[in-house]
């Protein structure tokens, strides 16, 4: 099912659901937002689906007929890098609220989860958050040119570069997802000062409650693959902090 264009340029949604039923109470919602959802119902199918179409989002399930929904972020993933271009932002559907599983799912990409069941309100307010960052990062400085703010940031041997986007550490680039890049550029705003999970949530994601406490801590545990265990520091019951060598 894929939205008729309506002769203006309209957010793509890709959703990657096997269940019809939920793939089409999607569509529907998305479609009432005034965005255009395309359907693929195998791992295959989404793949091809998302670099045929070029899609603004992608909805994700883990569990699908052909390949998973984890070798498809991979696969998404590893074309951009191989082209040179970013993904768009993946939201990953779990049937499961294993954090093995979430933990993995943005190690290999994704941006963000939701488990089921979810309401269709929740996941278009994470959509949204989604898009505004893509509407962030395209609004950077056209040639190469720097605000003061986006400066690179040298904390140690950790270097991250805000207006390229990347971060590199003991001279080796660290490839994060566009979510797992602002909270780690949040939190090097404040190097060894401890924010809060609520603050974080409000900053990086625009969360204005403590319903995603859990998706802070996972984002933090796949920064800690990527960049090591040492770098942020956990204050339990509080947040975290991020602390650079020297």
């Amino acid at each position: 099912m894929t939205a008729a264009a309506a002769g203006t340029l309209a957010t793509v949604v890709l959703v990657v659901e096997d269940e019809p039923e939920i793939a089409n109470q999607i569509a529907r919602r998305l479609e009432a937002e005034g965005w255009r959802p395309h359907i693929a119902g195998t791992g295959p199918d989404g793949v091809r689906a998302a670099e045929e179409l070029g899609p603004d989002l992608i909805v994700l399930d883990v569990m699908l007929p052909g390949i998973d929904g984890l070798e498809v972020c991979r696969r998404i993933q590893a074309s951009h890098a191989g082209a040179g271009t970013t993904a768009p932002p993946i939201l990953m559907l779990t049937a499961r609220d294993d954090e093995t599983d979430m933990i993995i799912g943005l190690g290999v990409g994704a941006d963000d989860y939701l488990t089921k069941p979810f309401s269709m309100r929740e996941l278009l307010a994470r959509l949204k958050v989604l898009l505004r960052r893509v509407d962030r990062a395209r609004q950077a400085p056209p040639n190469g040119e720097h605000r003061v703010a986006d400066a690179p940031l040298a904390l140690g041997d950790l270097v991250i570069d805000r207006a390229a986007r990347r971060v590199i550490r003991n001279g080796n680039e660290a490839h994060l997802t566009p979510t797992e890049f602002d909270l780690l550029a949040c939190l090097a705003q404040s190097p060894r000062t401890v924010l809060s999970r609520e603050r974080l949530l409000a900053e990086v994601w625009d969360w204005v409650d403590a319903s995603g406490t859990r998706t802070v801590d996972s984002h933090v545990k796949a920064l800690r693959r990527k960049l090591g265990s040492d770098l942020i520091r956990t204050v339990h019951g509080v947040g975290y902090a991020l602390e650079p060598t020297t």
